[in-house]
């Protein structure tokens, strides 16, 4: 039993691939961040290159993964019994630079536990996400005035301004409105804008298709626009396209702690899968 890592997508899909294909709705983050640093390149979340990793049993099955892309916290599946140390050990090895952990809430307090015996860095939750699965799509009814359209080269700056406003909202520090995000996000049709009376009032986009599965996000509308079913609608609208486009799943996440985006997506025929938490580490022995 031993966790294997390495740093090329294309081996982690090659290798661990069908363990995270097994559940495509659960896995959906690994599945498409792996395609994103396919496709795009190792930069592509920030100058540190990412790894991958898969944990086999003593058969040699695949029964864990992970993947951790800079700045983000690293990523986890559920854990083996016996494989959270070994795991911590061979990152600490690495010399690698943890900010945090993401997976389900027990799986992240465990970890979590490991690396502070073994690094004396605390961890401190910050964010509760709640996975949904699009079962049968219900479109806000009535729907708000106005339709959807592609997002285009024309709307750069738009783009640009409203992504950095979503980043702030979220306040985890990292920047996503980076010029090559959008040129990515333009390239696959993934940023939708909602245009009523001419303006644009709310954005939704999907990430890269991964395994059948497409995650909806960001989805954001502007203070002065919201509360008036521009977000649903715009949601609604990037779920109807992706279905259409022969998606087998639609899946989004959602803060816990705003039970109106909560409320909201399940009206749109989202049904909760998993809870998840991500907890950040605080200052570590040197």
């Amino acid at each position: 039993m031993a966790w294997s890592l390495t740093g090329s997508p294309e081996e982690y899909l090659a290798i661990a691939g069908g363990f995270l294909r097994s559940d495509p709705v659960r896995n959906t983050i690994a599945l498409t961040a792996a395609e994103t640093v396919r496709v795009r390149g190792l930069r592509t979340f920030g100058e540190v290159e990412p790894l991958f990793g898969w944990w086999r049993s003593g058969d040699g099955e695949i029964t864990a993964a992970l993947l951790h892309t800079p700045p983000y916290p690293i990523l986890l599946t559920g854990l083996p019994e016996g494989s959270a140390r070994p795991l911590a050990e061979a990152l600490i090895a690495r010399r690698r630079q943890v900010r945090g952990v993401n997976a389900e809430e027990g799986v992240g307090a465990a970890f979590a536990a490991v690396w502070a015996g073994l690094t004396g860095a605390g961890a401190e939750e910050f964010l509760r996400s709640r996975l949904y699965w699009l079962g049968r799509l219900r479109p806000p009814e009535p729907p708000p005035g106005g339709a959807a359209r592609l997002a285009s080269e024309a709307d750069r700056d738009l783009l640009r301004a409203w992504l950095a406003a979503f980043s702030e909202e979220i306040a985890d520090g990292i920047v996503i409105d980076r010029d090559e995000t959008i040129d990515d996000r333009l390239s696959y049709g993934g940023l939708t804008i909602w245009e009523s009376g001419g303006a644009p009032v709310s954005l939704a986009g999907i990430h890269r298709p991964a395994a059948g599965t497409v995650r909806v996000g960001p989805v954001y509308t502007p203070p002065e626009h919201r509360r008036l079913g521009y977000g649903g609608a715009a949601t609604a609208a990037v779920s109807r396209a992706a279905l259409d486009s022969g998606a087998s799943n639609v899946v989004l996440f959602t803060d816990q702690a705003n039970p109106a985006s909560n409320s909201l997506y399940q009206r749109l025929g989202f049904d909760p899968v998993e809870e998840r938490v991500v907890l950040h580490f605080l200052s570590q022995r040197s």
